[in-house]
């Protein structure tokens, strides 16, 4: 028999989610089996696959040492990132301003420099996290941008604050801004509304104005900062964070963003490539503010936090807007 004790970084969660990561190459019936024989317990009494554990409570797998080490996750491999930019950090979470061409999350395959393995590095250096010491916990993001979108993504250093992030953004507590350039006159706010359907093989989406099978909806709100007739400087507050959506909705309006290769205008991006040497989308995430943070986190509570874009956005938009 093999106990588990249950500690800050495995609790408040479902019983049968954490044995899922604390065995991941068992299936889900396996699992939903030992636990309906009473061959997997929760101090000592027979669980039910949503029994929610709790910090100092035991699970004791009556099963084979030879079953448990055929079933169970390997220590992580930590693989020396890069350095990252830090805008905070405090004992649970860690802010970091990404730059365009990193990946958020790596791919699974071959190793790609990305913010995931980078925060964990980081993490590991500072002797704030041990994979030999973790149950199933490793330190993660709590949003993603697209490989060429650059700023602020949210890491979180332990599974609570894990947890509480992503509720406040599943609620719409955490304010996230993005700043562009988009072609065409904004001159007014606008709130937009639609649905976002995936292509999971072109890696595209589709806005629509009415659902269709597959489709979500999508809510994004446009607040203008300066045009020139031709270009306008606008910031996104992101309501709905889908793949693409940024970018997609905005070109479904006319006014796609520069530099935008998937869904914006050949014609002005060779303009900016030609002009500017700009190579992928002027967008960045510039702003986070905290809201609605509960317990642990609430003393993040009506802050916020705000970075530039690189050195090339800026002078892009000096170029474009400081003579107006």
């Amino acid at each position: 028999m093999k106990e588990i004790l249950i500690d800050r970084n495995e609790h408040n969660q479902r019983i049968d989610r954490f044995l899922k990561k604390y065995l991941p190459d068992a299936s889900l019936s396996f699992i939903y089996k030992m636990l309906r024989k009473k061959n997997i317990k929760l101090n000592g009494s027979k669980a039910k696959p949503e029994d929610i554990i709790k910090e100092n409570d035991t699970i004791q797998l009556y099963l084979s040492d030879e079953t448990i080490n055929k079933f169970m996750a390997r220590p992580k491999e930590i693989i020396k990132a890069k350095d990252i930019n830090i805008i905070y950090e405090d004992d649970n979470i860690v802010l970091i301003n990404k730059p365009k061409g990193i990946l958020s999350h790596g791919t699974g395959k071959n190793y790609e420099n990305n913010v995931v393995d980078s925060l964990i590095s980081y993490l590991y250096e500072k002797k704030e996290y041990n994979p030999r010491l973790e149950k199933t916990f490793t330190p993660s993001i709590c949003n993603r941008l697209d490989r060429n979108t650059s700023g602020i993504i949210i890491g979180a250093k332990n599974f609570t604050a894990l947890q509480l992030i992503n509720e406040a953004i599943r609620d719409g507590q955490i304010k996230r801004y993005y700043k562009c350039i988009v072609k065409g006159n904004i001159e007014k706010g606008k709130e937009l509304k639609g649905f976002l359907t995936k292509d999971e093989e072109k890696n595209e989406v589709q806005i629509t104005q009415r659902m269709v099978e597959g489709s979500k909806e999508i809510h994004t709100i446009v607040n203008p900062i300066i045009t020139n007739g031709q270009y306008s400087l606008i910031e996104i507050d992101l309501i709905t964070g889908r793949t693409h959506q940024i970018r997609a909705h905005l070109s479904s309006i006319g006014h796609p963003i520069v530099g935008d290769i998937k869904y914006g205008s050949k014609q002005i991006n060779e303009k900016f490539k030609r002009e500017f040497n700009l190579r992928s989308q002027f967008l960045y995430a510039y702003k986070v503010e905290f809201k609605g943070l509960k317990d642990s986190l609430e003393y993040l509570n009506g802050k916020g936090f705000v970075v530039q874009g690189d050195e090339e956005l800026i002078n892009i938009e000096k170029n474009l807007f400081n003579k107006l």
